[in-house]
């Protein structure tokens, strides 16, 4: 064979590798588009099959309307959340009732997108909400997260995919 056509050969087989192991990375890391909850609905989203009874343990695939309640090592602890309307107010977001055994724990994925409708900052500060959806729009790190999150209950839409949060979305609320 031709020395210049096997050299062709040769750089074509090597590009294509690099092309296939490139999808295979980014298949591996990505995960199924969810059905999304109501945002602002007013019952507790159920886990078909999930035993409660058992030690706290991560949610099924899916996503859910919650907030993170005590963050330890990578470790998040979650719980579903539903929106209460109020008789002076709007209304609400409100966890089960004390002493009710309703937590997810599941850790945090090193590459969570994290979408936050107040902004990256600690203090906050800047809105950074989708005005169509109500939801946070603004990428931030994991570690805003995780601070932010273990400090206060902060409603978001939390996306898990074989047992680690993937995404958690910030609901705005007034």
């Amino acid at each position: 064979m031709n020395t210049p056509l096997r050299g062709l050969l040769a750089a074509g087989a090597a590009t294509a590798v690099m092309l296939t192991s490139g999808v295979a990375a980014e298949a591996a890391t990505a995960y199924p588009k969810y059905e999304a909850p109501k945002t602002f609905g007013t019952t507790f989203q159920s886990d078909p099959g999930h035993d409660f009874t058992k030690h706290i343990s991560s949610r099924h695939n899916g996503i859910l309307r919650g907030w993170i309640t005590y963050v330890r090592s990578g470790v998040a602890e979650y719980e579903p959340i539903k929106w209460k309307k109020g008789t002076k107010t709007e209304g609400n977001f409100v966890g089960p009732r004390e002493g009710d055994v309703t937590a997810y724990a599941s850790p945090v994925a090193k590459d969570v997108t994290f979408l936050s409708a107040y902004g990256c900052k600690s203090d906050m500060s800047g809105l950074t909400v989708s005005h169509s959806t109500g939801l946070g729009a603004k990428r931030c790190s994991r570690d805003v997260l995780i601070k932010r999150h273990n400090r206060a209950r902060i409603p978001a839409l939390i996306t898990v995919h074989k047992g680690k949060i993937v995404k958690v979305q910030e609901i705005f609320t007034p």
